[in-house]
């Protein structure tokens, strides 16, 4: 119990504000050297995106087994990104900071716009070939490459390499498993042990495959699972369509003026600016893992040879992840309903179950029950292990580079099958003591990543300034 508390003071200190203020200060830095260019070039970025490689030359597009496109890429970086955080992240961004929470997590990630652009196109522009002709890149390989003091950068990659390891096992893997197997015995009466088989197989053929099975896995599953969530939520939204405009008003009031706020579409709900700015900003963060680093290891895979639009391709997780999908939960939950119905602290379900405020997956089963009764619930169960699912395969695959980056490439089978028999003792045993060290990892990766970018911004802006403009 006492090393349980020590982990989580640990937690509150890692993600705490000089983390933060590290995060933003740096994207704000970044997008100054870019002069807004992010911002400017999303919609083209987005159109790169959506439109796969039509740019590409057909005549001299490499068709080497192990390469992959440059939205299969992206895919594989959403699902490591888009998981069970952005709907239970943003439900208690919103209790515990007010509805303005909302407006400063988009903040937050419009200007981690710029931090993920630096950091995909420095992975893809430092990348190397291994010895079965696929790419490894990343943080580690851009420190151990491409950084000033040559020896300080091989001990900063092996630093990030052996925490996205460590990431990958716990946070990306045993924690989602255990929302996968928790979810599937709330939602359909399944025993953990069954679920935890079925999951730990599931994900060892997929990670048994290699980068071309769980890209191939994530470019259909990440849109699908993406667009049955937002469907959902768009059935919560029609309902409650009168609820829209006031909340979208009174969230902005609350973001800027919280004291200007209260009662209404947010019953008892508190509202603080401090409370805002850090738990929107936090869990935009948090969410979207601009400054981490950790998506341009799946970024550097990718066979398109332009690190510029690989960057721009890698950018838009950032949109997809928070500006969509997190607000689209925000605004949902609140347009639900259940706020003004909360008392004495927790929401009555219709089955008698005492949602707690601090439960933000409760909290939005209880707005789909709300909804749509008992399907409402089944609905979101299937998207939680879905999202869950698809958090596990893209940190297998990135988990996977830092480890061969460690060890070889004759290590990575034993990474493989180990891998996959984690899920089901994430399943069955995982307790809130692997949540914590892994999460502590987690804020961690960003340092030798941060210390990666600073070092190298001014060069890599300014020829990154002069090709975007080409676009």
């Amino acid at each position: 119990m006492e090393l349980l508390k020590l982990i989580q003071k640990m937690q509150e200190w890692v993600w705490g504000v000089p983390l933060m203020t590290a995060l933003l200060g740096t994207g704000i830095y970044l997008m100054i050297l870019l002069r807004g260019l992010p911002i400017l070039k999303l919609p083209r970025a987005i159109s790169e995106a959506v439109g796969g490689n039509r740019h590409l030359d057909e005549a001299k597009k490499e068709k080497e087994k192990n390469d992959i496109s440059a939205f299969s890429c992206l895919a594989t970086e959403l699902a490591a990104t888009i998981g069970t955080g952005n709907i239970v992240g943003v439900v208690g961004a919103i209790t515990l900071g007010g509805p303005g929470a909302l407006w400063w997590m988009a903040l937050s990630a419009v200007i981690g716009l710029a931090t993920k652009l630096v950091e995909s196109s420095l992975a893809v522009k430092y990348r190397i070939k291994t010895k079965d002709g696929s790419w490894l890149g990343g943080p580690m390989v851009t420190l151990a490459r491409a950084f000033p003091n040559p020896v300080l950068g091989k001990y900063l990659g092996y630093a990030y390499a052996l925490l996205a390891v460590l990431c990958a096992f716990g946070m990306g893997n045993m924690v989602q498993a255990n929302s996968i197997a928790s979810s599937l015995k709330a939602s359909f009466s399944i025993p953990v042990y069954v679920s935890g088989w079925i999951v730990a197989l599931l994900v060892l053929f997929s990670v048994l495959g290699g980068v071309q099975v769980i890209s191939r896995l994530s470019t259909y599953l990440v849109p699908a699972m993406g667009g049955l969530y937002l469907a959902g939520c768009l059935g919560i939204l029609i309902q409650g369509h009168d609820l829209l405009l006031p909340v979208l008003l009174e969230s902005l009031k609350a973001a800027l003026c919280p004291r200007a706020v209260g009662g209404g579409v947010f019953g008892t709900l508190s509202c603080t600016l401090a409370g805002s700015i850090r738990w929107g900003i936090s869990r935009g963060i948090f969410s979207n893992e601009a400054g981490l680093g950790a998506g341009g290891i799946s970024a550097a895979c990718t066979q398109e040879h332009s690190f510029v639009r690989q960057g721009l391709i890698s950018m838009t997780g950032v949109f997809f992840d928070t500006l969509v999908i997190c607000m689209v939960t925000g605004i949902t939950f609140c347009c639900s309903g259940i706020l003004p119905e909360i008392a004495q602290g927790y929401y009555l379900m219709s089955n008698g179950r005492r949602v707690s405020m601090d439960d933000g997956a409760g909290l939005m089963i209880a707005a789909f029950e709300k909804a749509y009764g008992s399907l409402g619930v089944a609905l979101l169960g299937v998207c939680i292990t879905l999202f869950a699912f698809a958090t596990i395969l893209g940190w297998g695959y990135q988990g996977e580079q830092a480890f061969r980056f460690l060890f070889g490439d004759t290590a990575v089978k034993w990474y493989r099958f180990v891998y996959g028999f984690a899920s089901l003792i994430g399943a069955c045993f995982t307790a809130d003591l692997i949540w914590g060290i892994s999460d502590i990892c987690n804020g961690l990766l960003a340092l030798p990543n941060l210390i990666c970018i600073l070092a190298l911004a001014p060069g890599s802006c300014r020829e990154l300034y002069r090709a975007l403009q080409e676009f």
